[in-house]
């Protein structure tokens, strides 16, 4: 068992299993497992698609399939999830999974949340501006939506600084009055007996401002990776790709072409960026890759490896300066966003070598 100095928190999709909505919008039994499986190289060398190994095509109903993922995260040094979480204006979605978890008390793992407060949206096939479900905000929606959170606050296994749970916003930018909602939000708790929150806005480079977070009633921000803004112009292939992007920027559908960065280059560049004057928690992304759910306009991280990502991990853990010995989480980008071809879980390729990784990176830089 690793000896935690820093406790690595990874994201988690719920999204592997069938909804009545999906069912509606994308046909009957359709889950992330649809997207992946259809993904195709789109040059010589490119890794699509990403097949799932130990752990096979899940489906997040069963329960056995969620003590498996928390076993296996836990072996190599997870110390919890971040389970991304849907709510809007009191209607949740892909709830399922988290629900069980919640009420029968296992797995018996740590996890937190994090509120994803996008539209809901044909993103599944890269149409955003198509919105199914969209986002409404209001005073009488912050007072519910953390009536609904304190359930969840209450458990033991929940995360937590200094005794106060962890609570992320994705889009926090996106919230109409960001120290309104997060001022009901703490008075709430407080007059329900949860106490104090510790709040945090997701830097996750789609119109989030990197600025300091108590500006908008937060306690920190959560570095979010990739962070494309950090990233720089992306680097196209040679020949027959740069005579496509071309054509594709003169005729108006170069948002169609996929952008490619060097995944190296860039956990090189993030790793030499300044800390920033604020308090943010880092992150690290083992790989990315969203031709799967993109379809056209993907981003992709080439020449992304076990070793590389393990020595991204171990540098941050080690650089990383906790501003108290409580708020020393660094999050991982992900667990299991296979579609995005960002994933802790093994697979196909790469068997458990991001997740082996992860464990060295943290046993080489564990408290002695």
């Amino acid at each position: 068992m690793i000896k935690h100095r820093i406790r690595p928190v990874a994201f988690y999709l719920p999204q592997f299993h069938p909804i009545p909505e999906n069912d509606d919008w994308w046909g009957k039994g359709f889950t992330e497992w649809t997207n992946v499986v259809s993904a195709k190289p789109l040059f010589r060398g490119h890794y699509q698609p990403h097949l799932p190994a130990d752990l096979g095509f899940y489906d997040l109903r069963l329960p056995e399939v969620r003590q498996a993922q928390a076993d296996l995260a836990k072996e190599y040094g997870i110390y919890g999830f971040c389970y991304y979480h849907y709510w809007f204006n009191g209607r949740r979605m892909l709830e399922r999974p988290f629900e069980e978890v919640l009420g029968s008390g296992q797995p018996d793992f740590p996890f937190c949340l994090c509120w994803a407060n996008e539209d809901w949206t044909r993103a599944w096939y890269g149409r955003e501006r198509e919105v199914l479900i969209k986002q409404q905000y209001s005073d009488e929606d912050d007072k519910q939506h953390i009536r609904y959170l304190t359930k969840a606050f209450a458990d033991r296994r929940y995360i937590r600084v200094a005794d106060k749970p962890v609570f992320l916003v994705y889009h926090a930018a996106r919230l109409p009055d960001p120290r309104k909602t997060t001022a009901i939000w703490r008075e709430e708790a407080h007059r329900l007996g949860v106490g104090e929150l510790y709040l945090c806005k997701v830097e996750n480079s789609l119109g989030e401002i990197h600025a300091d977070p108590t500006e908008l009633g937060f306690d920190a921000a959560v570095e979010f990776q990739p962070d494309r803004l950090a990233c720089g112009p992306s680097r196209r292939r040679a020949g027959l790709w740069r005579a496509l992007w071309a054509v594709a920027n003169r005729v108006g559908f170069a948002d169609r072409v996929s952008s490619v960065y060097d995944y190296p280059s860039i956990a090189k560049r993030m790793l030499q960026r300044p800390v920033p004057p604020y308090k943010r928690l880092p992150c690290v992304m083992p790989s990315w890759d969203n031709t799967a759910r993109r379809k056209t306009g993907a981003s992709i991280f080439r020449n992304a490896t076990p070793e590389v990502y393990g020595e991204w991990l171990k540098t941050v853990v080690e650089e990383f300066v906790p501003n108290s010995p409580e708020e020393n989480l660094i999050f991982i980008n992900a667990w299991n966003e296979w579609a995005e071809g960002n994933h802790l879980e093994p697979c196909q390729k790469w068997g458990r070598g991001y997740l082996e990784a992860t464990r060295d990176a943290l046993l080489t830089t564990r408290e002695k």
